[in-house]
């Protein structure tokens, strides 16, 4: 089955708080839509399985984007392991059986590039899954990220359902994370280094060797690609999960390098080899969804300067975060 949305047709953004959920909820709307259900977690916990499904019940969403989990940085998953696992298990489970039960049309879930093996070939392709080793310190998270690919993949089989599973490339973006414990590679450089430069600290210390090399997409490019897929794609002509990438792959230490002189710092950057660099190499092949003809529109230094643009305007709010 292939989609093409009605402009009135009722959206449901889960996670619309998010880094990846706020960029969603302004591409549709710069798209036109109108109809955009949206629910923080004090209003709706997608952890409740009752409440899931009474919304979903008396809402009707025709479109659903899975975008809420619990996140954070390699502290946050190293530490609440627990917490990432259940968590994320739940919030998947309850929003996408509610969904086939109150017959949504299209469901789209958000991964991680973590879900593929620590020592996968690269680029990472889609058929890599599962055919090795995850990588230890975020490996509840990638389980439970797994688990929501497959129960994706499972409704699609039984119930003849379409839902697709997108796995980015890195996400930043307005709207993310600048909490130290939280906040996830390129953010957390942004506020270590602007924190540097406003106390003219004369380094910085940036955890790993520098030498690992990532890929990063612009929230609003990953927003603009999966609303792409959810209007365009039919399921079975591609698979059940795609990657989306954006090709803009740099080393820490480049991209450390590249934050300081967006934030102005003049520093010197020292590389803590005592901590693990986790996984060597992390691309990803995006054949797939670029064959369809879409690509992204933001390299990396001007996605940087808007994500610090963004730091900038939040400061007071993110300072009193830290404070709390």
């Amino acid at each position: 089955m292939s989609h093409r949305i009605d402009s009135t047709s009722k959206i449901y953004v889960a996670g619309h708080r998010g880094v990846i959920g706020s960029a969603l909820v302004r591409a549709l709307e710069a798209k036109g839509f109108k109809n955009i259900l949206t629910r923080s977690r004090s209003e709706l916990d997608l952890t409740e399985q009752a409440p899931t499904r009474d919304f979903f019940n008396s809402e009707k969403p025709d479109y659903v984007f899975l975008a809420a989990a619990r996140v954070g940085g390699v502290v946050a998953n190293h530490e609440d392991r627990a917490d990432f696992i259940y968590e994320n298990l739940m919030i998947q489970c309850n929003v996408i059986s509610a969904a086939h039960d109150a017959g949504v049309r299209g469901l789209l879930f958000l991964a991680a590039s973590n879900v593929y093996p620590r020592l996968a070939p690269q680029p990472l392709k889609e058929g890599s899954l599962l055919t090795g080793p995850l990588a230890s310190d975020n490996e509840p998270d990638a389980i439970a990220k797994i688990a929501g690919l497959k129960m994706c993949a499972a409704f699609n089989r039984q119930y003849d359902t379409d839902y697709i599973s997108v796995v980015p490339a890195k996400v930043y973006g307005p709207g993310d994370s600048f909490d130290p414990y939280k906040s996830h590679l390129l953010s957390a450089l942004i506020r270590r280094l602007h924190d540097a430069k406003i106390a003219k600290a004369p380094e910085a210390v940036v955890w790993g060797s520098g030498n690992p090399s990532r890929e990063f997409i612009y929230s609003d490019d990953l927003a603009d690609a999966c609303v792409f897929l959810m209007e365009r794609v039919v399921r079975r002509r591609i698979g059940e999960m795609i990657n989306v990438g954006s090709g803009a792959r740099i080393t820490i230490k480049e991209l450390a390098q590249t934050v300081a002189r967006v934030v102005g710092y003049n520093g010197r950057i020292v590389f803590d080899n005592e901590k693990d660099d986790v996984v060597p190499t992390k691309h990803l092949d995006s054949t797939r969804i670029t064959a369809l003809g879409w690509k992204p529109r933001i390299d990396l230094y001007e996605g940087i300067n808007r994500t610090y643009a963004d730091f900038l305007a939040r400061s007071s709010e993110l300072n009193a975060g830290s404070a709390r």
